[in-house]
């Protein structure tokens, strides 16, 4: 089973991830794609990681920090018995963005994304419900994000909005698959 899971930010979108992570029974992978480039963000990630901890019951999460070489990741830790949380893609893509390798990189996950055979949760800010931005740069990111979501929800077996904590099913899918 493959979800793509959206919220905006603080909206319960990696919480819900985790839950149906730890529900699920498999072995617990996370593939985190932000980085600790500040101390507010740096705040973020402890957060994060406190919660998880706080939520797994004695269940161990194997992480695998990787900001921009996901599709790798991902087949690095396929073995079919595991539930993998990628949180999350608007950073990942952002990061991607900056080195220069945003195409590159959205056409290995697209390509290889068929062919994995974990359960796979990706974890995405939803930003492209809001106002057109003025800069050329936040709008080619708005329009990316949105490009990657459609292409990943036609993918993905369910899609998940994610608000003030509550979800709403786009796309419901087989729970059993």
């Amino acid at each position: 089973m493959k979800e793509l899971i959206l919220g905006g930010a603080r909206s319960g979108k990696s919480g819900y991830a985790e839950d149906l992570a730890i529900k699920n029974g498999k072995a617990l992978r996370l593939i985190a794609t932000g980085q600790a480039a500040d101390e507010e963000m740096a705040k973020r990630i402890a957060h994060h990681q406190a919660q998880r901890n706080k939520k797994s019951l004695g269940k161990e999460w194997r992480v695998l920090e990787e900001p921009i070489k996901l599709s790798e990741a991902m087949t690095e830790i396929d073995d079919g018995k595991s539930v993998i949380i990628v949180d999350c893609l608007t950073l990942w893509l952002s990061n991607a963005m900056h080195k220069g390798v945003w195409g590159e990189e959205r056409r290995k996950l697209i390509t290889i994304l068929p062919t994995l055979k974990n359960d796979i949760l990706f974890v995405s800010n939803e930003v492209g419900s809001g106002v057109v931005p003025l800069g050329q740069l936040s709008r080619e990111f708005v329009d990316q994000s949105g490009w990657l979501h459609q292409a990943l929800a036609k993918r993905c077996e369910r899609v998940t909005l994610i608000v003030a904590g509550l979800p709403l099913s786009l796309k419901p899918g087989n729970l059993n698959s």
